[in-house]
């Protein structure tokens, strides 16, 4: 029996995103999305409600402020008090994860989303994810980009328009592009 372009895309390997199935999540994910941006102007238990509808798990007092776009949302996970600020981009072909009390500013992009690096592959409208997880009361500043299989881990510091290229150490600040540890400033 030969596997769903879906299962192939929840599994990290190589799927057709045009097939017909992924497509109709898609829409699905359109609709919902505009329900949840719409709700701007609402309690921030009126959007705990909307994203307990399409995540796979939001903690208790998880806050995402509206507007927020997302592929399909139901592979993600945010840990309780986590906080993403305005207009921020999750892009869950696979798992996300957030962890506890993170704390993530305005317009910051997560991807999953990659491509293969053949071209023949490219052209036939292959693609792949890989996950992304952030650990507990990470702090990622406004305007980074995650890029596709990233750890963060807990306790760690992402600037303001850094781009995440490898993972980051439990309790490191990172800043740059590519994102590089922080020297310290302070003398011993």
């Amino acid at each position: 029996m030969s596997r769903s372009e879906k299962d192939k895309m929840l599994a990290g390997e190589l799927y057709n995103a045009g097939s017909p199935e992924i497509q109709a999540d898609l829409l699905a994910t359109g609709a919902w999305l505009k329900r949840y941006n719409e709700a701007l102007g609402q309690s921030p238990d009126h959007w705990h409600a909307l994203l307990s509808e399409r995540f796979a798990e939001v903690g208790q007092g998880a806050v995402i402020r509206p507007p927020f776009f997302c592929d399909y949302g139901f592979n993600i996970r945010i840990g309780a008090h986590a906080f993403l600020n305005f207009n921020c981009v999750i892009l869950d072909v696979v798992e996300v994860t957030i962890g506890d009390g993170a704390q993530i500013g305005p317009a910051v992009q997560i991807y999953t989303a990659d491509h293969p690096r053949d071209p023949e592959q490219r052209r036939a409208g292959l693609e792949f994810g890989r996950p992304v997880h952030i650990g507990r009361h990470v702090w990622i500043g406004g305007g980074a980009i995650i890029l596709p299989g990233i750890t963060i881990g807990d306790y760690a510091v992402v600037g303001a328009g850094s781009v995440v290229t490898r993972d980051v150490s439990e309790g490191a600040t990172v800043i740059g592009n590519p994102a590089r540890n922080a020297r310290s400033s302070t003398a011993s």
